[in-house]
């Protein structure tokens, strides 16, 4: 799974992220102060030089992988 969009704005900070389920891509925005959310836990932090990163959106498979930063 992978997190396209963060979104800031203070109490409204949201996140989207994106899936493969049965073939198509499949994409939800979530807050997250939502009761709905127990706790968020991040696994692998991506090198990416941009905000958002809906150009993953055309991609599937390996070629949707992001090279890990190393750093954090």
């Amino acid at each position: 799974m992978n997190i396209l969009v963060i979104k800031e704005g203070g109490i409204n900070k949201a996140f989207t992220p994106r899936r493969i389920s049965y073939g198509v891509g499949v994409e939800r925005t979530f807050l997250y102060n939502s009761p709905r959310i127990e706790k968020l836990v991040v696994t692998r932090h991506g090198k990416v030089r941009r905000a958002k990163l809906n150009y993953l959106r055309d991609r599937q498979g390996k070629a949707t992988k992001v090279k890990e930063k190393t750093n954090y």
